[in-house]
C-alpha cells in the first residue's frame, strides 16, 4: 500500500516533512553501459526503508516503526532517509524485528540506520551526502558514497559487492537537487532485474508438492498476469504469501508481451 500525499500528511501530523519527502526518491534501472562519472555510487543495502521526520520513525507507507526509546534518542532532530540494516543476507531477521508491535532490545542492538538522504536538506546530493557525515554516531551510519571513473570500474565494484553477499549498487546523480518519486536521478545496478507484483491466486502443487503451493498467480502494476513457481522454500510453500500481498521476484528479461523470463520468487515486498 502506498499512501497518497494527503493521507501521508495525516500520518505525519504537525511534524510533517517537506513535500519532497512525502514520496521518497525511487530508483530506475541503470543501463548496462552507463558512465558513472556524474554519479556517487554506493552499495544497494538489503534493508528496510525508514523515514525519520525529527520526532518519529516511519516505514515508507507512513506507518510508525516501534523502535526502542534509546534507538530513537540517538537520532538527530534533522529529518533523515535511509535503511534500517543489520548485515548482508539478514533481511528476514531484520524484517521480523522492525515489524514487531513491541520492540525487542536484543534484536534492535544489532540494527543501525544507514542514512543516504536529508529530506529537508538543500544543495546538491553530493553536498547533502557530505552533511550526513556530521550526524554519524553508533546508530546513524552514513552510507558510503564514492566516485568511479569508468563503466569497467563500476562493473568491478558490482562484482566485488555481489561476491561478498551484497545486492548490487545505487548510482545517485551527484548534482541532483532534492527530488521524489521514480526518477533517473537515482539508478540501481544489479546482476539480475527485480520487480514487484500482486498475488491474485494460488496454484496447488502436484506430486511432491501436493497439498502445498505449486505457483503464485501474479499481476504486475502494468496489468500483466503470470505464474511464479520457483524460488520458494518448503516453509513458504506450506504458508504462501496471501492473496493481495505484494511480492518481489527476480527475472532475466521480458517477453514481447511483457511477461518476465526465468522469474524466481525473492521475498514478500516491503509494504509495512
Amino acid at each position: 500500500m502506498r499512501l497518497g500525499r494527503r493521507a501521508l500528511l495525516a500520518w505525519l501530523g504537525s511534524a510533517a516533512l517537506p513535500a519532497a519527502a512525502l514520496e521518497p526518491l525511487l530508483a530506475r534501472t541503470a543501463p548496462a553501459g552507463i558512465d558513472p562519472k556524474r554519479y556517487l555510487v554506493s552499495e544497494k543495502l538489503d534493508g528496510v526503508r525508514a523515514l525519520w521526520d525529527g520526532t518519529t520513525l516511519r516505514f515508507r507507507s507512513g506507518r510508525v516503526i516501534a523502535a526502542p526509546a534509546w534507538f530513537l534518542a540517538a537520532l538527530p532532530r534533522t529529518p533523515l532517509d535511509g535503511e534500517l540494516w543489520i548485515s548482508r543476507r539478514s533481511f528476514d531477521v531484520l524484517s521480523a524485528a522492525v515489524r514487531r508491535a513491541e520492540p525487542v532490545d536484543a534484536e534492535w542492538r544489532r540494527i543501525t540506520y544507514r542514512v543516504f538522504e536529508l529530506p529537508a536538506g538543500d544543495g546538491t546530493f553530493e553536498q547533502r551526502a557530505d552533511k550526513i557525515k556530521s550526524l554519524a554516531n553508533d546508530i546513524v551510519v552514513p552510507v558510503e558514497q564514492q566516485r568511479l571513473k569508468s563503466n569497467a570500474e563500476l562493473r568491478a565494484k558490482l562484482k566485488q559487492v555481489v561476491d561478498a553477499g551484497g545486492e548490487g549498487l545505487m548510482l545517485h546523480r551527484a548534482d541532483a537537487p532534492l527530488a521524489s518519486g521514480r526518477s533517473d536521478l537515482l539508478l540501481k545496478l544489479k546482476p539480475h532485474a527485480d520487480a514487484e507484483a500482486v498475488v491474485i491466486g494460488h496454484e496447488p502443487g502436484k506430486g511432491r508438492l501436493a497439498g502445498q503451493l505449486g505457483a503464485l498467480d501474479l499481476q504486475t502494476p502494468e496489468g500483466v498476469r503470470f505464474k511464479l513457481g520457483t524460488g520458494f522454500t518448503d516453509a513458504q510453500r506450506r504458508d504462501p504469501p496471501a492473496i493481495g500481498a505484494t511480492v518481489t521476484y527476480r527475472y532475466r528479461d521480458l517477453t514481447p508481451s511483457g511477461k518476465p523470463r526465468f522469474a524466481s520468487f525473492l521475498r514478500v515486498a516491503e509494504t509495512f
